[in-house]
């Protein structure tokens, strides 16, 4: 109803018909009634009215029926654009509703129907009638204060909207759960039981958790293996989980003698949890069951309706979709591991050198990417070491570093030529007979020398410049011997570079996921990775690998990561 002052301002014209007379009127019904004027306000109310609202007339009279009385489901104030009520009543027309709520005087909150009629006031002027009852009887079962009924329809489709957005922008598995909960608890529920079906078609109580005051408590005592789904049990959560259908559930459908498993831990639950009232919904992807979710009450004081269904079924429906994608997600990261953990090779033994490499997925790590490294023995007796980047984020990246790689071992292991020669000769093959596009690497060879010291000898295709890091601390970036990338077409000359690596050095070769970000300059890279590794130069080799990769890798890296390093010995071997 329309908004105005309590009180009768000056000179306006009173209603036509006394409000004694009309009141007198509103007696004869047998419900509560109330009547307003053009303007929204109360001018007359009967007995029972007053009685359902727990409002005398005195304090009904004059005031603005809308603001006074409309409330939503959980008790607060309904805007006006979302009240039904006034639109019939702006509209002058006739309409009935049957589920509403109205604010009484001691504060509870009066579930209603109503219905609201133009009426003839006198003097040609015209109210609104408004008839309303309360849904259940307050003598029999009184509606709680704040008691919460179905969400109205802008206020779901708002939760729907939510729980879209925050389950849809996350590929992890656990992070999906905790954010379902998140919406449901304590909006919807006291507590949430999320069961899960296992690839092998195990069921698994993945989380029961409920809401205590402010925080979400989480009951791993009550989480862990379920037993098998019987094929044919009627009980709600075999059948939701099935896939069958939602149901409404208290502690009162287990209490028979149980059909399974299964039914036994659901008595167990709502006697460990107290839930009174519960609502089960399968979690279904778009080509199968994944679970099933249950969303209890304990403490809230009114029970779940089928009302409350068609909601929770949504929620389950984008919860099914969104766990797909993450487990869909999480197969292809682990396959994808897997095949460049198979792809990349194991390290040989060399004697008095320290060795060891890392490889580090991209974050989107379903992309096998085209990092590699490698080290192995020559013919002649000395190491080769190579680090190169396949251009590419995919199978073909990841199939033509493994060609790449053969190649390059093959070259090497029967040609005694200097590094330059390997690459030159890998170049020209790699237009003819790969499937690489481009690609850049940095290929070594490495021997004993004298007074302790290892004769390192290399050439550079297009990649980062391999850091040696002595003992004390001190780097230097190695940029010698550097020549275009693999792939171009080019047929530039190649060169070699020679360095000799002191006792107790390390040489560090890296890809460029370790070095670059979005938004920096390469040389902001280098210069982190040359501050940490100098800081790292004392720790033991392993160490120094691990936590430069920490420190250094970027957080915003969408690229993989190669890392060879080794470490000469720190005194001439006898």
């Amino acid at each position: 109803m329309a908004g105005v002052e309590p009180t009768q301002a000056l000179g306006e014209r009173p209603p036509a018909e006394p409000a004694a007379t009309l009141t007198r009127a509103l007696e004869a019904i047998g419900s509560g009634a109330y009547l307003v004027d053009e303007q929204g306000r109360v001018i007359a109310v009967n007995v029972h009215a007053e009685q359902l609202l727990a409002l005398p007339a005195e304090d009904l009279l004059g005031r603005d029926a809308h603001d006074l009385l409309h409330r939503d489901a959980h008790g607060q104030p309904l805007p006006r654009a979302q009240c039904s009520m006034r639109q019939a009543f702006l509209a002058g027309r006739t309409a009935q509703v049957e589920g509403d709520y109205f604010a009484c005087g001691d504060g509870s909150l009066l579930p209603i129907s109503w219905l609201v009629t133009p009426y003839d006031v006198g003097d040609h002027a015209l109210g609104t009638l408004v008839l309303f009852h309360p849904r259940h009887s307050p003598e029999i079962d009184p509606q709680p204060e704040g008691a919460a009924g179905p969400l109205p329809e802008l206020e779901r489709l708002a939760l729907l909207a939510e729980t879209t957005t925050q389950l849809t922008s996350t590929l992890d598995v656990e992070e999906a759960l905790r954010r379902l909960v998140t919406l449901v608890v304590p909006r919807l529920a006291d507590w949430a039981i999320v069961d899960l079906i296992t690839e092998r078609d195990e069921v698994w109580r993945t989380l029961v958790a409920h809401v205590d005051g402010d925080a979400l408590v989480r009951h791993e005592e009550l989480q862990g293996p379920m037993p098998p789904v019987p094929e044919d049990s009627p009980m709600p959560l075999s059948r939701a989980l099935r896939g069958v259908a939602s149901a409404l559930v208290g502690p009162q459908t287990y209490q028979g003698v149980p059909d399974s498993g299964i039914a036994l831990e659901q008595r167990s639950l709502f006697d460990a949890t107290g839930i009174r009232s519960a609502a089960i919904a399968p979690i279904r992807s778009t080509r199968e069951v994944l679970g099933a979710l249950t969303l209890g009450r304990a403490k809230k004081p009114v029970d779940f309706t089928t009302d409350d269904l068609p909601l929770i079924e949504d929620i389950a429906r984008r919860a099914g979709l969104a766990l797909d994608n993450a487990s869909l997600y999480e197969r292809q990261r682990k396959v994808a591991e897997t095949m460049q953990n198979h792809l990349l090779p194991q390290m040989p033994r060399v004697p008095g050198l320290q060795m060891t490499v890392r490889y580090l997925p991209a974050p989107d790590a379903s992309q096998v990417g085209g990092d590699w490294y490698d080290a192995f023995s020559l013919s002649d007796g000395a190491t080769a070491l190579a680090v190169g980047d396949v251009v590419g984020h995919d199978l073909e990246a990841a199939a033509g570093m493994a060609q790449l790689r053969n190649m390059l071992r093959a070259y090497a292991w029967a040609l005694q030529e200097p590094p330059s020669r390997i690459i030159g000769r890998l170049d020209e093959a790699l237009l003819h007979i790969t499937d690489v596009a481009m690609a850049t690497v940095i290929f070594a060879r490495l021997e004993e020398a004298h007074d302790g010291h290892w004769k390192l000898s290399w050439t550079n295709a297009g990649h980062p410049p391999p850091l040696l890091i002595s003992h004390n601390g001190l780097t230097d970036y190695l940029t010698d011997g550097h020549g275009i990338l693999l792939g171009t077409g080019t047929r530039g000359p190649r060169t070699d570079a020679v360095a000799l690596l002191p006792p107790g050095s390390t040489l560090l070769l890296y890809t460029d996921g370790l070095i670059e970000e979005p938004g920096h300059t390469l040389d902001e890279g280098l210069h982190r990775l040359r501050q940490h590794a100098a800081a790292l130069a004392h720790r033991p080799l392993a160490s120094f690998t691990d936590h430069l990769l920490r420190r250094v890798r970027p957080v915003a890296n969408d690229d993989d990561v190669a890392l060879l390093a080794l470490r000469t010995p720190t005194r001439t071997r006898s």
